[in-house]
């Protein structure tokens, strides 16, 4: 894992007492099913959903590839989407890049596709803006991760879900342009970073 990344993820799980009993309640229902599926040696696929699958979902597709590559969990996949397809917001990945993830684009078109590198042997995220049901993510046996209450409101069904989880986070689309910009995209990023980091803990520490 590339240092900064490391030691920015160092510092997160020093951070698990701020996460409140509620919202530990509610993660750890994602934990108890990635261990299920883990006990089983199923392959465990997650996908991270939001309206425009701008920010918040991408936070956390890519929070989650992270930290199993962190706690040395295999079979994990995660995967991004929204009710509706625009591009990955810039303001999104200068917070990734600030904490020291290397962004590749590959594509020069509208909604173009980058890696998102974390590892120092090129680990990395794909990540582009997309709906759920795109044909790259998995259509049966994954979990859908509401990251914004528009889309859990939005999305009355959702095919072929095991499970379906309710972790809403405050979009920082609301500081663009503004004098704190900056630091809400940093705060939004590292409190999903923080909850996604708790999820994968309790499936190390076997819940």
């Amino acid at each position: 894992m590339l240092k900064s990344i490391q030691n920015y993820c160092n510092q997160l799980i020093k951070e698990f007492d701020l996460i409140g009993s509620d919202r530990k309640g509610i993660l750890k229902k994602l934990a108890e099913y990635i261990q299920a599926k883990k006990s089983k040696n199923e392959a465990v696929n997650l996908i991270y959903i939001c309206t425009h699958n701008s920010r918040r979902s991408h936070f956390g597709q890519v929070w989650a590839s992270v930290a199993a590559n962190y706690y040395l969990i295999d079979q994990v996949s995660a995967f991004s989407g929204g009710t509706e397809a625009t591009a990955f917001n810039k303001n999104a990945m200068d917070a990734l890049k600030r904490i020291g993830f290397q962004l590749k684009q590959t594509e020069q078109i509208q909604n173009p596709k980058y890696k998102v590198i974390y590892g120092q042997s090129g680990e990395s995220v794909d990540c582009f803006s997309k709906v759920y049901d795109h044909p790259i993510n998995p259509k049966t046996d994954f979990a859908a991760v509401m990251t914004c209450s528009e889309a859990e409101q939005n999305c009355p069904f959702i095919p072929g879900v095991d499970l379906r989880i309710a972790t809403t986070y405050d979009d920082p689309k609301a500081s663009d342009g503004s004098a704190l910009e900056a630091q809400v995209y940093d705060e939004r990023c590292r409190q999903i970073a923080c909850e996604t980091f708790y999820v994968f803990s309790l499936i190390k520490n076997k819940l």
